[in-house]
């Protein structure tokens, strides 16, 4: 089982006020599939990112690969 850390989009109204929430999934499931795990969200509007680093830790240390958007989230997070 291949997985990867990723967005999946969330929010009151998805054109005005978007959030993501940063989790790990199945590499071959969609967009809105179930989480294994939830590592934190992503506000775009604020700009705010909130992750658990313990956690997205063990899960790349368990092969887990993040997607582009997430690898630029956690260069700004740091």
């Amino acid at each position: 089982m291949a997985v990867r850390i990723r967005l999946r989009r969330i929010g009151k109204n998805p054109k005005k006020k978007p959030h993501f929430r940063i989790g790990v999934y199945e590499e071959s499931q969609g967009r809105d599939a179930r989480t294994i795990d939830e590592l934190g969200f992503y506000n775009p509007v604020s700009g705010e990112v909130k992750l658990d680093k313990e956690r997205l830790a063990y899960w790349k240390k368990n092969g887990a690969k993040e997607t582009e958007t997430v690898k630029s989230l956690l260069k700004k997070a740091k």
